[in-house]
């Protein structure tokens, strides 16, 4: 009797630390997961708008986009240099040929076709006398979907120009107007000292190395040309304040006398 009332206390003992254990895993896990609750990440604090950076003609794309993408504006900003190396070589030879040796037109391409179609001519038959059969010569066809593009987009950029110029004319705009007249203004002298060709040849050198260049150099560009706009905002501001309003004033006073 006396064993059998020690293991009924043994085992009341180990049914009591049983239950102190599994009490005490429950009151840990409980604050556990309480103060995981309590201790949830606070959401990240709205960060502050970033001031919008200055680009230069007030862009918001890259020059690449800007230059309408694709092959053109590859050969542009020298994606491939033997491609755009070739295109202004070829553009400096037909100056050269144009303005400096005094070529002209017709006599070159007649020149070009005599030279090309000799020299066919003279390699067909000797081929045709060494291997006994006629040499096979391509056929020459122009796609059409490129000169349908081209011809796309010329004509939205003279119907842009257009709207530009009737906006003008209107009376509405005198800020793009001053810069129109300005910008023809100084076309018209840089005209005068020089003819077509050299200053379109001018052009296209320009479009050749500018973009690339401020591609490279815009973070040195762009902050220049943000103190160049604030300041001929100032001016602006001045001139519209001395000239433009009295302008105005009076035209308003003519009108009612």
């Amino acid at each position: 009797m006396a064993e059998h009332g020690e293991d009924a206390k043994a085992e009341h003992g180990l049914m009591e630390k049983m239950s102190e254990k599994i009490h005490d895993h429950h009151d840990s896990s409980s604050s556990s997961s309480s103060d995981s609750d309590t201790e949830k990440p606070k959401p990240a604090a709205e960060e502050s708008p970033k001031e919008k950076v200055f680009r230069l003609f007030g862009r918001e794309r890259p020059v690449h986009h800007v230059l309408g993408g694709g092959k053109p504006a590859d050969v542009f900003l020298w994606r491939n240099k033997k491609i755009s190396a070739g295109v202004l070589g070829g553009a400096t030879v037909v100056y050269v040929l144009f303005e400096l040796v005094q070529y002209h037109l017709l006599t070159l391409i007649c020149h070009i076709l005599i030279g090309a179609l000799a020299v066919m001519f003279l390699w067909s038959n000797a081929h045709t006398i060494f291997h006994k059969t006629a040499p096979h010569i391509p056929e020459v066809s122009l796609p059409e979907e490129p000169f349908l593009q081209v011809a796309s987009e010329l004509r939205l950029q003279i119907n842009w120009a257009f709207a530009l110029l009737h906006n003008i004319a209107s009376g509405r705009e005198l800020k793009k107007f001053l810069i129109v007249i300005a910008g023809l203004w100084v076309l018209s002298i840089v005209g005068s000292w020089c003819n077509f060709l050299t200053l379109f040849y001018i052009t296209f050198v320009l479009l050749h190395t500018v973009p690339v260049l401020y591609e490279k150099y815009e973070h040195k560009v762009d902050p220049l040309a943000e103190k160049a706009t604030i300041e001929m905002k100032k001016q602006y501001g001045v001139f519209d304040a001395k000239v433009v309003t009295k302008v105005r004033e009076t035209v308003l006073k003519n009108k009612r006398s």
